[in-house]
C-alpha cells in the first residue's frame, strides 16, 4: 500500500483529471449557498491513484434543490435514487451522484432503509461503512488545506490498509448489515486486512443478514468474486459464518475430503481451483468462470461415499452439483444466461475426467464432436475450469493431465477445421426430411432430425446420397 505522500500525490492527480466538472459543480452549489464535497469511495479511489469516471457527491442541499441547481448543466439526468435522496446526471463523461446528508438505519423486520436527512458533513461522515469512506474533499476550492476532511483516520487506514468503521461495528452494521458483506469485498478489491473488532461483530452479527434483499448480498457477491483476491473475502465470509447466510454451499465443503487426499479438503480445493482459473482469465474478471470454479464441486458433500479400504468417492457429483449451483444462483437471483451457464459448466467439468490415461479407452471423434458440442458457446470456460481443476502436487500426474488436455485441444482444433464443429447440424435440413419423407411439420420431422444429428455425432458429415439412404432407412423401421 503506498506511503502518506505518495497517497497525497496520487489524489492531487486524479483530483486535477475531475477537477473541471467537479469545481463547476461546486461553484453552482456554492453560488446556491449550500455546501458541496467529494465523497465516500471518490476520494478513497483518488488517493489510492485508481478514481474513474463514477464520482460521489454529498451536500446539505435537499433533492429537489439538487434538481434546480443542475438544471441546464447536466447533460443528462436520471433520479432513480430521489427516494434514497441521491441524484444522478452526466457532464462531460463522467457520471456524477450527489447525495443529501442523510441517516439510515434498517428496521429490524424490514429489508428497506430508512432514509432520514442529516443536517451537517459530521453527521453524514459517522454514518459512512468504514473509515477510508468517511473520508471528503471541499468544492469548489479542494486545493485549500482545510478542504481535506478526515474525522476518523482514513487516510492512515489506508496507508496501513485496513479497515474499521467509523464509529462501533455494531452501530454500523446495526445500521446496515449489507456492510459486513462490504468489508469481505474490500478485502477482495482492495487487499485490506479488516481489523479484529470488525471480524467479531460480522461474526456476532451474521444472521443480520437475513433482512437484507438478496439482490443486494448477490452484487456484493459478484464483486467480492471479481475483485483481485477473491480467496480472501471468501475466507472472510466462511469464517465469520457469513457465508452460511449468503452461499452455504461454501462452508459446507470444508467438511470434506478430497478423494485424490491431496488437499486438506474440498473446499481448499475449491479456493486454489479459483485462483488457477483467473491466472487463466484474459480479459478481466469473468464472473460467470469464477463462479462455476467456485461451484463446481459443491456436490460432494451429498454424494460423499466411503468406500472399502478406506477411500472416498464422490459420484455422480457433477451431476448433483449442476442441479444445486442452478438453485443457488436462481436463489440469488443471477440473470438466466449466467445461471445457465454455470450449471453447464458445473455438469460438465469432469467429462474429460480419464481421456488420455493408461486403462481408459480413446476418445472416438464422435466423442470429441459431442463435448463441443454439449459445451456450446462455454467450451472456451470449459477449458479453462478443466485445467483449473488440477491442483495436485505430483508433477508427474499434473504434466500427463495437461498433456492429454493439450491433445484434446489440438483434435478438437482440428475437426473444427474440417467440419466447422460450433455449428453441427444434421446433413438435411426440416424441409429435407418433409420432402423424402413425405410428411408435414410435426413430431416426425423432430424425432428424424434428431436421429440425423446423432448419426452425424457419430460419423462426421455424410455424402447427401447416405444421409437420405440414413433417413429413409430410420423411417422404414418406424413402421407405418
Amino acid at each position: 500500500m503506498p506511503a502518506l505522500s505518495e497517497l497525497q500525490q496520487n489524489a492531487v492527480r486524479e483530483l486535477l483529471r475531475a477537477s473541471p466538472v467537479a469545481v463547476e459543480l461546486g461553484e453552482r452549489f456554492a453560488a446556491a449557498g449550500y455546501a458541496l464535497h467529494l465523497v465516500g469511495g471518490s476520494v478513497r479511489d483518488a488517493l489510492l491513484g485508481r478514481l474513474g469516471d463514477d464520482l460521489d457527491f454529498t451536500t446539505d442541499a435537499r433533492p429537489d434543490a439538487v434538481l434546480r441547481i443542475v438544471d441546464g448543466w447536466a447533460e443528462g439526468l436520471w433520479e432513480t435514487g430521489l427516494a434514497f435522496g441521491t441524484v444522478g446526471l452526466m457532464r462531460r463523461g463522467f457520471r456524477l451522484e450527489v447525495t443529501t446528508y442523510r441517516a439510515e438505519a434498517y428496521d429490524r423486520t424490514s429489508r428497506h432503509p430508512e432514509v432520514t436527512y442529516g443536517d451537517s458533513l459530521a453527521d453524514d461522515l459517522a454514518r459512512r461503512d468504514f473509515a477510508v469512506n468517511a473520508m471528503a474533499i471541499a468544492l469548489p476550492d479542494w486545493k485549500a488545506p482545510e478542504a481535506f476532511v478526515d474525522p476518523y483516520g482514513g487516510l492512515d487506514d489506508l496507508a496501513a490498509a485496513v479497515l474499521r468503521t467509523p464509529g462501533t461495528p455494531q452501530d454500523s452494521f446495526g445500521d446496515d448489515p449489507l456492510r459486513m458483506l462490504r468489508a469481505a469485498r474490500f478485502a477482495s478489491q482492495l487487499g485490506f486486512h479488516v481489523v479484529p473488532e470488525v471480524v467479531q461483530a460480522m461474526t456476532d452479527m451474521a444472521g443480520r443478514l437475513e433482512i437484507v434483499s438478496v439482490e443486494r448480498i448477490a452484487d456484493e457477491l459478484s464483486k467480492l468474486l471479481c475483485g483481485a483476491l477473491p480467496r480472501r473475502g471468501l475466507e472472510l465470509l466462511v469464517d465469520t459464518g457469513l457465508a452460511a447466510f449468503v452461499l452455504p454451499e461454501l462452508p459446507a465443503l470444508r467438511l470434506e475430503i478430497d478423494e485424490h487426499h491431496q488437499h486438506k479438503d474440498v473446499y481448499d480445493h475449491t479456493l486454489q481451483v479459483l485462483e488457477r482459473a483467473i491466472a487463466l482469465e484474459e480479459d478481466g474478471p469473468d464472473l460467470v468462470l469464477r463462479l462455476a470454479a467456485l461451484l463446481h464441486d459443491i456436490g460432494k458433500p451429498r454424494t460423499r461415499r466411503k468406500e472399502a479400504g478406506g477411500g472416498v468417492s464422490f459420484h455422480h457429483h457433477e451431476v448433483v452439483g449442476a442441479s444445486m449451483a442452478k438453485r443457488r444462483l436462481k436463489a440469488l437471483r443471477y440473470p438466466k444466461d449466467v445461471t445457465a451457464a454455470v450449471t453447464l459448466l458445473t455438469e460438465l467439468h469432469l467429462r474429460f475426467h480419464g481421456y488420455g490415461q493408461p486403462g481408459t479407452s480413446a476418445w472416438t471423434d464422435s466423442a470429441v464432436r459431442r463435448y463441443v458440442t454439449d459445451a456450446g458457446d462455454q467450451l472456451t470456460r470449459l477449458h479453462k475450469l478443466v485445467r483449473s481443476d488440477c491442483t495436485t502436487r505430483n508433477k508427474r500426474r499434473a504434466a500427463a493431465l495437461a498433456g492429454a488436455y493439450d491433445d484434446l485441444e489440438a483434435r478438437i482444433a482440428d475437426l473444427a477445421q474440417r467440419e466447422e464443429l460450433g455449428r453441427i447440424r444434421p446433413d438435411l435440413s426440416g424441409d429435407d426430411i418433409m420432402a423424402l419423407l413425405g410428411v408435414p411439420a410435426g413430431p416426425v420431422v423432430g424425432r428424424a432430425y434428431k436421429h440425423l444429428l446423432a448419426v452425424r455425432m457419430e460419423r462426421g458429415p455424410l455424402p447427401r446420397e447416405q444421409a437420405e439412404a440414413e433417413l429413409r432407412a430410420w423411417a422404414a423401421e418406424q413402421g407405418p
